[in-house]
């Protein structure tokens, strides 16, 4: 016997066979958007982890990868991602709907 209940939206697969990745909200703080010209500080970007997030961005604003990582890759000494408010790494989970924040470090002395 056939099961042709239909699936819930989120198991739908995308164009292409591609799955569908989340959407997030992503907050990119003026000192990074201002090597960006035209560049906003707010994006949505689609991703699973914080590195899936960084690609869609980086594909959106290209460039913009090479400031948030380094040649590991990881994410850069002076730079803080946060996913709903917790300090992330590029395997992070990103849930749909998330706020992503992309803060500098500071520092002083």
């Amino acid at each position: 016997m056939v099961d042709r209940r239909r699936q819930p939206a989120g198991d739908l697969v995308g164009r292409g066979g591609s799955r569908r990745l989340s959407v997030a909200d992503v907050h990119l703080p003026r000192s990074l958007v201002a090597l960006f010209p035209g560049a906003p500080r707010r994006v949505e970007a689609h991703g699973d982890t914080v590195a899936e997030v960084i690609a869609d961005l980086d594909a959106q604003v290209p460039g913009i990868r090479n400031r948030l990582l380094d040649a590991g890759p990881s994410i850069r000494t002076h730079i803080n991602v946060f996913v709903s408010g917790e300090r992330a790494t590029l395997t992070t989970p990103v849930p749909p709907g998330a706020v992503v924040h992309v803060i500098p470090a500071v520092s002083g002395g």
